[in-house]
């Protein structure tokens, strides 16, 4: 038994046995042997490409042409998220689909009940309240006179919108991350308008555009940059941060952005309302000129709105007139992942990238903005110039490195960032410490729940060493936290082997390589 329990049941539900093993958990003896870890192996394995006749592959991020059996695929086919709710709504993005140039005056009358509705329940049940707190189940009772007067108060002019309530949370790297947490109801009007500009906005986004976009996914993203990586002329790779995006956002600009699409001056009206709002932090108000709160329901489609016309637009038309080589673009909201054939052309793309911010209010993070050699032939180069393996950047969470196959090919490895597992790991330490007096079957739900939430993100091929390590550590701070229960506790580590194998997941690789996945949404 001893060891064994890394190897766990993925979930075994709360029967008898597992009630009768865990009461059994507190009578036994001190004893600790050494932890093993086994797992599949960390090489690179490339499937098989599929055959495409010669043709190019419909890869909406790269721009590649579309085979003729894609051509006519659109926007809205290409996933079942991005499909609209209503006959109205459907009717506008197909006008935004067909026409690039549509300004839209008339989108007020789409914000129904019936909307209000769905948006309220779109809603997180247990988020903390804004400044009105008023929690969901509160807003919940009498709802349906609570959504009228919203409606007409959003129709009639006389909705207000509330301050953001000012939090923080903390960032892996030990700083604050601050957070506006907004009133329930602007959280309802946000997550309604959201809903009609994404009809019209989702005609108008790029492909290499993956932040918080319905149908599309942090994993999309990654499977797409190891995709472009591996099977594009890439040999430099800028991994570009931007300063404090979310707190920098110019309201002019982003007023002049939407105009081009958005001619409603209610739509307009209701969005200055949001971002003129402020934050209140410990009672005190203070205004924003600039910037939109993090956490704001509506946040994330301004945020695409102002990068499509900063970046998107740019960097689509820099690779099309100013590149010889090869370019790969990948961005998630405001990180952005930029691969390149020529050396000099990333170079020079960096530095109109910063005029081109600049510009717009915004500027690159020195310390997170790096350029560095990457690719099939960087390890070769590198070696005959004796300076090392190459260089590694990070991107969603994951530590990309240049791997070559047991066949001599070349992929990208993907691993959990070191900083955000420690970071995870310090955080479950000191919440099972809190805990540790609650009982064993509680501890192990909710460990378990944790486990498992950590797994379905960061199990991708080749980083099951790493997952296997968070679990040994995982039970290792749980066997010390059920230690210091008591002076006189006599757990014996293999009763608590036991345990572990009836609640906490076995670590396995739960995503498919990333050309399986990105080849499924993208048929050749």
């Amino acid at each position: 038994m001893r060891g064994n329990f890394l190897h766990g049941n993925r979930e075994v539900p709360e029967t008898s046995a597992a009630s009768k093993a865990t009461d059994r958990l507190e009578k036994a003896t001190n004893h600790t042997p050494n932890m093993h870890v086994s797992g599949k192996s960390d090489s690179c394995v490339v499937p098989k490409k599929r055959s495409n006749n010669g043709n190019t592959p419909a890869e909406i991020v790269e721009e590649r042409q579309l085979t003729k059996g894609n051509e006519l695929q659109t926007a809205e086919a290409r996933t079942q998220g991005r499909r609209t709710s209503s006959p109205g709504l459907q009717r506008v993005r197909e006008k935004a689909r067909k026409d690039k140039r549509a300004q839209f005056t008339a989108l007020l009358h789409h914000i129904t009940i019936d909307l209000l509705r769905e948006s309220f329940l779109a809603l997180e049940k247990k988020a903390a309240p804004g400044i009105d707190g008023v929690t969901w189940e509160q807003y919940e009772k009498d709802l349906e006179l609570r959504l009228n007067d919203l409606h007409e108060r959003i129709h009639r002019g006389s909705y207000r919108a509330l301050p953001s309530k000012r939090t923080y949370i903390p960032k892996a790297d030990g700083k604050m991350r601050p957070l506006g947490i907004a009133a329930l109801e602007d959280k309802i009007a946000q997550q309604a308008v959201v809903t009609v500009l994404n009809a019209i906005y989702e005609e108008d986004f790029l492909g290499f555009s993956y932040g918080f976009r319905p149908g599309r996914s942090q994993h999309q993203a990654l499977d797409a940059l190891s995709v472009g990586l591996r099977d594009r002329k890439v040999n430099w790779v800028l991994d570009a941060d931007i300063r404090s995006f979310f707190d920098t956002i110019n309201h002019e600009w982003m007023m002049k952005f939407l105009e081009h699409r958005i001619a409603d001056q209610r739509i307009l009206r209701l969005i200055r309302k949001w971002l003129k709002a402020g934050v209140s932090e410990e009672g005190k108000w203070s205004e924003t000129s600039v910037g939109t709160p993090q956490g704001a329901v509506i946040s994330p489609l301004l945020a695409n709105v102002y990068l499509h016309y900063v970046y998107d637009l740019w960097a689509q038309k820099w690779r099309k007139t100013a590149a010889n080589g090869d370019v790969v673009i990948v961005r998630y909201a405001d990180d952005t992942v930029a691969g390149f054939q020529y050396k000099q052309e990333a170079e020079l793309f960096l530095s109109e990238l910063k005029e081109r911010l600049g510009q717009f209010g915004l500027s690159l993070h020195p310390e997170k903005t790096r350029l560095i050699e990457f690719g099939r032939y960087a390890t070769e180069r590198r070696n005959r110039r004796k300076e090392g393996k190459p260089e590694t950047f990070n991107f969603l969470g994951f530590t990309h490195i240049c791997r070559n196959t047991q066949k001599g090919g070349f992929c990208v490895i993907r691993k959990t960032m070191t900083k955000r597992l420690r970071a995870k790991l310090r955080e479950l330490k000191e919440e099972l410490m809190r805990r540790r007096h609650e009982p064993v079957k509680v501890l192990g739900a909710w460990l378990a729940s944790v486990v498992r939430g950590y797994f379905n993100y960061h199990a991708v091929p080749g980083n099951i060493f790493t997952m296997a390590a968070f679990r040994t550590e995982v039970n290792r701070t749980w066997f010390r936290a059920l230690k210091r229960r008591s002076q006189r506790s006599k757990i014996t580590w293999d009763r608590f082997g036991k345990i572990v194998m009836l609640w906490i997941p076995r670590a396995r690789i739960l995503h498919p390589y990333p050309e399986e996945r990105f080849y499924a949404n993208h048929p050749r």
